[in-house]
């Protein structure tokens, strides 16, 4: 257990870093998995706009430096290639 003050408040603003994260790659992965379902039941309109609703997500979380920015931009070229090839 912490024992000084600022190690006591190190704990919180990591559970709190923690908890925001977490809410940011869970709304990630719920926006990649709306682009894949709407490709697999072939919906082309429904894709691309899925798609651009999930690139916003992904570039969101680069920016807050929640997911590195190679991982994301391979994210995003196997999710248009995927809408692509409808």
């Amino acid at each position: 257990m912490a024992h000084s003050k600022s190690a006591k408040k190190r704990v919180l603003v990591a559970e709190r870093n923690r908890e925001r994260n977490q809410a940011v790659k869970s709304r990630v992965k719920t926006m990649v998995k709306k682009v894949l379902v709407s490709v697999e039941t072939k919906e082309i309109e429904a894709a691309k706009a899925a798609l651009s609703i999930a690139y916003k997500e992904l570039d969101k979380a680069v920016s807050k430096g929640i997911i590195k920015k190679n991982t994301v931009s391979r994210k995003k070229a196997r999710l248009a290639a995927k809408v692509n090839a409808l």
